[in-house]
């Protein structure tokens, strides 16, 4: 998809890949035929901007055909650069606004709650959503609420457009603070599928009636080393000849 435009936040899609891949294929319960169905687990992209990430999980989930690749950011297009729910089939918010979703996400918790539904919902935000005020009033409200069906996961890149996130806000340990609004805290390698798939299986099972964080630190443009080592990967930069380069290596490492 970065190809077919010349340009994407493939750093942050790469670097997210693995815990989308998890989200998808362990934890999440949907129907890739029904997008919309209501006994689906709610998965909130409050990062807009990653939408190129979770387009490909839709794509290898059968919710999105992969015949649209070539669509991606065109005009018409049910695949935008940034995601938006009236376009794409299981995109359930338009993001990039940030620091919307966790508070979205609550509501949908409590409505769910009300109505008896069991589903859970799942709210994928950037470290750099961890500088916004409404995050945090929505991180109290979870907690007042004793919403145990609400998971955040916080893509943890330590990367922002004007360099790293942890020398603008949210610096310090993560865990901690969330565990002091009284979240359920993990934080672990968001590049490790084992660790992941055992955050999720802790969240998900969780007996205490609280909110549950996942932090998951991961690497932007995680694969492809020449990428990796930029400084400023925000919005990286790839020349027409090394788009294929990329494909290669990956490919190259791709799980048999």
């Amino acid at each position: 998809m970065g190809e077919v435009q010349g340009q994407g936040y493939i750093g942050q899609a790469l670097g997210a890949a693995d815990l989308l891949a998890v989200s998808y294929f362990h934890a999440l319960t949907y129907r890739p035929n029904d997008p919309e169905w209501e006994g689906r687990d709610r998965f909130y992209l409050s990062i807009g901007h990653y939408a190129i990430a979770l387009y490909s999980a839709l794509i290898e989930a059968g919710v999105l055909p992969e015949g649209e690749i070539p669509t991606y950011g065109m005009d018409d297009s049910r695949m935008p650069m940034s995601g938006m729910a009236a376009y794409t089939p299981g995109m359930e918010i338009t993001g990039g606004s940030l620091g919307h979703g966790l508070g979205i996400a609550v509501g949908a918790a409590m409505g769910l709650k009300r109505k008896g539904n069991p589903a859970f919902v799942y709210n994928l935000m950037s470290d750099g959503e961890l500088g916004e005020g409404s995050t945090w009033e929505a991180v109290m409200s979870a907690v007042q609420w004793k919403l145990d069906n609400l998971i955040c996961l916080v893509d943890f890149n330590d990367q922002q457009a004007d360099g790293k996130t942890t020398d603008a806000l949210a610096s310090g340990p993560q865990a901690p603070q969330w565990e002091a609004f009284g979240w359920h805290a993990q934080e672990v390698d968001g590049n490790d599928l084992d660790a992941l798939v055992s955050a999720f299986d802790t969240a998900r099972h969780l007996k205490e009636a609280k909110p549950r964080v996942i932090i998951c630190r991961t690497k932007m443009c995680k694969g492809v080393p020449f990428l990796e080592e930029r400084e400023m990967a925000h919005f990286v930069r790839v020349e027409p000849e090394e788009w294929a380069k990329a494909l290669a290596i990956l490919d190259e490492g791709k799980p048999v």
